[in-house]
């Protein structure tokens, strides 16, 4: 007996094995598909750090709204301090001169203005932040020296057997300027110094000096002394410190939207607690 033949005439036969490759295909794909790896989404950039140089007067209150400023921005800020001015090694003016690594400058506006000038800070953001005051104090526990009136502060100067000023911008009035408008000169400078790098109050809570001349905003965070009061009105230099950009940071818009926010009205209360008044609006160009 014959068998039939299933096999369609005219059309080819598809081995089993190929078909059934071909179906577990059809069933496999899309599950593979399914299963692809989604890519993740960017993930968002982190804030550029930034590094400040701040010098004394405006130490306590960039200490105070650096950390405001991280909390609410996440921007991580690297703080140096150093003086204005002066031939030490940790003077702004040295730091940048070697280009140390730096975002933004805060010291006084004589020294910033220096810097602007030599093309160091870019021009359109030097900004004034607060206004400070030059005060005097004595060491905690001994008498307060009257210091009411010119003609006061002139005895007292004359009385005291030792005065320390600081090497940056109210030292410098007070040994150039200061003690020439008083007629003592002669005879203050040679029981005074210029005090470097080193908070005066620091001296002056030592006891290795009577009197002490800084700015208020640098002695009031010295413990061990006692601030006396500002110098008379007539007398008074008022010192602005002020911001600006470092020519060569890599991060020039982060460092705008600091100084943007260390002159907005969120900074005043930081600068004033710190002894400082906050310096008329400018906007950031």
């Amino acid at each position: 007996m014959t068998q039939a033949n299933s096999h369609t005439p005219g059309r080819a036969r598809t081995p089993l094995s190929h078909r059934l490759i071909g179906t577990i295909s059809v069933l496999i794909v899309p599950l593979l598909v399914g299963c692809q790896t989604v890519p993740a989404a960017p993930a968002a950039t982190a804030p550029a750090g930034l590094t400040v140089f701040t010098s004394g007067g405006f130490n306590a209150a960039f200490d105070t709204l650096a950390a405001s400023y991280r909390l609410t921005t996440g921007t991580p800020i690297t703080i140096a301090h150093g003086p204005s001015m002066g031939d030490t090694p940790n003077a702004i003016p040295a730091r940048l001169a070697r280009r140390e690594p730096a975002d933004v400058v805060i010291l006084a506006r004589s020294g910033l203005d220096k810097l602007v000038a030599a093309g160091t800070v870019v021009p359109d953001t030097a900004i004034d932040l607060g206004l400070s005051r030059i005060a005097i104090a004595v060491r905690a526990g001994t008498p307060t020296p009257d210091i009411s009136t010119p003609e006061a502060l002139r005895a007292t100067l004359l009385k005291a057997k030792s005065v320390v000023w600081s090497d940056s911008a109210s030292g410098v009035y007070i040994q150039s300027t200061l003690l020439d408008r008083l007629g003592v000169a002669n005879q203050v400078r040679p029981k005074g110094r210029m005090i470097p790098a080193t908070p005066v109050g620091e001296v002056v809570a030592r006891g290795e000096a009577e009197i002490g001349f800084q700015q208020l905003s640098e002695l009031k965070p010295v413990k061990g002394i006692r601030i006396v009061g500002l110098l008379p009105d007539a007398l008074q230099k008022v010192t602005a410190f002020s911001g600006g950009v470092v020519a060569y940071s890599p991060h020039p818009a982060q460092a705008r939207a600091l100084l943007t926010y260390l002159s907005s009205p969120q900074a005043d209360a930081a600068i004033r607690a710190s002894g400082l008044e906050p310096a008329p609006r400018k906007a950031i160009r």
